[in-house]
């Protein structure tokens, strides 16, 4: 992915931006392995580059307190990936304002090379992005996601004051994880009002602040699977089951996982979901490319059938 003097120039940045990182932490950014990181470390220090190590198995890479790196510089690729990043932050309007993304851009420009300038300016003027996703409108909230993945990482608790359906309140949290799902952010944490893990849509938090009481976060946790599988479960008129003859991993290629949940069963998957409705899961269904038994509710069986009378209907009025 990386030749190796973009992969020395790349760990000037990490240390310099981070200060301190271990090891195999480079290694993962760098997509290398912990010896190649040593090796490439060794080549900055024979350059004269104030690297300091910790030795030790988890021993961590420093740049000498008062070093200052050169002026910044991008490569085409990365000139180029700032600009398609600046433009869907952009496009998305929720994250961050007009201004930030203006400045961004403006200090970008100030560093790249006429050749490089040229192809970035372009993109800006000719990049077609489809229509963001329809939300509420809502003040941007870069700061709240930083403020709560901060939480997150430092495992502190965190206080929020939240405008639910119900009215706003005021409550504290314990941050397990960030998480963007079909447009919008979500904050998942235990709740000490609730007594419970609840999940907080970061548009609708007014205020939060980060406290200094900490906790230990549960492992694992896999907070997206927690996401979909509390959206796909919302109490609803109905509780629909389908048994997909194939594996896992193409009903999830086939299936968005974020309004169904997936089992073993016997003869294949089991889909389970909550609806109001079935004319949705009926078009679903429709386009499998396996075999499936609905299970249960009989409205569902209803619901297929005349979602394929209508396909039939459609077909004879072509034909005649």
């Amino acid at each position: 992915m990386y030749n190796p003097s973009t992969r020395l120039l790349t760990i000037l940045e990490i240390l310099g931006a981070r200060g301190r990182m271990s090891g195999p932490e480079l290694a993962a950014r760098l997509e290398v392995s912990p010896r190649s990181v040593r090796r490439y470390v060794t080549m900055l220090q024979d350059m004269g580059i104030p690297i300091e190590g910790e030795r030790g198995r988890y021993g961590t890479y420093r740049l000498r307190p008062g070093y200052k790196l050169p002026p910044l510089m991008f490569s085409d690729d990365e000139a180029v990936a700032l600009t398609v990043g600046l433009l869907l932050l952009r496009r998305s309007g929720s994250l961050v304002d007009a201004v930030t993304t203006e400045g961004a851009f403006a200090k970008i420009d100030r560093v790249l090379p006429d050749a490089v300038r040229r192809q970035v300016t372009a993109l800006q003027e000719t990049l077609v992005l489809s229509a963001p996703r329809a939300t509420e409108t809502h003040a941007p909230i870069i700061d709240k996601i930083g403020a709560l993945s901060r939480g997150v990482k430092e495992h502190r608790r965190v206080w929020l004051r939240y405008l639910g359906k119900g009215g706003a309140s005021e409550r504290e949290i314990d941050p397990y994880a960030v998480v963007e799902r079909s447009g919008l952010w979500n904050v998942v944490g235990y709740c000490h009002l609730r007594e419970d893990v609840r999940i907080f849509r970061v548009d609708r938090v007014a205020r939060v602040t980060l406290l200094e009481a900490t906790f230990a976060p549960p492992e694992p946790f896999d907070a997206l699977e927690y996401l979909n599988r509390a959206f796909a479960t919302i109490p609803a008129l109905y509780t629909a089951e389908v048994i997909l003859k194939t594996d896992l991993a193409t009903a999830r290629r086939e299936v968005f996982p974020a309004v169904v949940t997936f089992s073993p069963h016997p003869e294949g998957v089991l889909m389970r979901c909550t609806t109001d409705g079935f004319g949705w899961l009926a078009r679903t269904i429709s386009k499998f490319s396996f075999d499936w038994t609905v299970r249960s509710p009989v409205e569902l069986e209803a619901a297929l059938r005349e979602h394929a009378a209508a396909i039939v209907s459609r077909l004879e009025l072509q034909v005649s």
